[in-house]
């Protein structure tokens, strides 16, 4: 099954690169099996709420503080300690991030570094090195790759085939795809807005 790119302007309407995107997806899902209307379907709808329509293929982390405290409350566990993060992305990156996904501790700038990028938020320095093993660059390199339309969109096939997320959609499971890519169930309803759009426009 090929996605047009009659279809994916439907699909991501607000986008103005829709032509660029299609190009890319055009080369890319068949090499990851994305390849029947419901994995499309599925794969399309996560990363349109990942990315806002693939609009955003960097994580903004410009949080106010009383974000930070809902958002990471163990990181920001006072008022006053989210006050000095606040709307600092860098900070509040590298604290986040630390010591985890394979990053340095906070002074090593890891956080930062290897913040989400691409249609699916690739996080830590593993994740990056993990990608950038497969397509034969390096994590550094992935880095800058991931800013392009191509390595956007590789890097979210890449997260797709790694964690097996055919199998999920090709059972239309949409709560399950989301836990395995987001950790938990956020932004549910708008996700599944986005697979239900997606299966009427590709036919199914």
């Amino acid at each position: 099954m090929n996605l047009t790119v009659d279809q994916l302007r439907e699909l991501i309407p607000r986008n103005k690169h829709v032509t660029y995107w299609h190009k890319a997806l055009e080369q890319l899902l068949p090499d990851y099996g994305i390849d029947t209307e419901k994995r499309i379907a599925a794969f399309v709808a996560q990363c349109a709420h990942e990315s806002g329509e693939f609009t955003m293929i960097k994580e903004n982390l410009n949080y106010r503080w009383e974000t930070l405290r809902r958002i990471f409350p163990k990181y920001f566990p006072t008022d006053e300690l989210a006050k000095q993060f606040a709307q600092k992305p860098e900070a509040i990156a590298n604290k986040v991030y630390a010591n985890r996904m394979g990053n340095g501790d906070e002074a090593s700038g890891d956080g930062y570094r290897y913040s989400g990028r691409g249609l699916i938020q690739l996080t830590g320095k593993d994740n990056y090195f993990w990608f950038a093993e497969s397509i034969g660059i390096t994590a550094e390199e992935a880095s800058e790759y991931m800013s392009t339309f191509e390595g956007a969109a590789q890097s979210a096939c890449w997260f797709w085939e790694t964690n097996n997320l055919n199998k999920w959609a090709d059972q239309g499971d949409i709560e399950t795809l989301t836990r395995k890519i987001n950790g938990g169930t956020i932004g549910i309803d708008d996700r599944k807005k986005h697979y239900a759009h997606a299966l009427h426009v590709l036919g199914v």
